[in-house]
């Protein structure tokens, strides 16, 4: 499993993930990777981070240390049931069409893998994320008018 984040202004860090994500190993993450992340790149503090409502991402432990960064970067509310709108699962969309259609397409091993989603990761387009990220406004408003339903999003 991959744990990444990015923003408009820049790649951030992908983590590979080797045992279960429970929320120490999550909190882990974001203390050491999204942390220095959201500082280099939101100098200002006027950060915004997304996440979805992972069973990890929801617990007191976590919840309490966003809480506690609320001076540096906000935490982005997420209603239960909520439709999926996390930009980051079209990242992982295009890294796996990426990755499927490498040749030589099988991994013969967990370690090459890795290497190659590794590269795929740090080869990513500025210009997609970028667009991902301006596409949010006409996200919400396609779900609000959708009123939580279906889009083509």
């Amino acid at each position: 499993m991959l744990w990444g984040t990015f923003s408009w202004a820049a790649l951030g860090p992908v983590v590979v993930v080797e045992q279960t994500m429970k929320a120490e190993n999550y909190l882990s993450i974001i203390a050491d990777q999204l942390h220095p992340y959201m500082a280099f790149v939101f100098l200002t503090g006027n950060g915004l981070f997304q996440q979805d409502n992972a069973p990890c991402h929801k617990t007191r432990i976590v919840l309490q240390w966003f809480e506690e960064h609320t001076d540096e970067f906000h935490l982005m509310s997420w209603p239960s049931n909520s439709p999926v709108l996390n930009l980051i699962e079209h990242i992982w969309d295009a890294m796996e069409r990426q990755l499927r259609a490498q040749t030589p397409p099988p991994c013969p091993n967990i370690s090459t893998l890795r290497d190659r989603c590794l590269d795929i990761w740090y080869n990513l387009s500025p210009v997609m994320y970028q667009k991902l990220v301006a596409s949010m406004p006409r996200r919400v408003a396609a779900v609000l008018k959708a009123k939580g339903g279906a889009t083509r999003y």
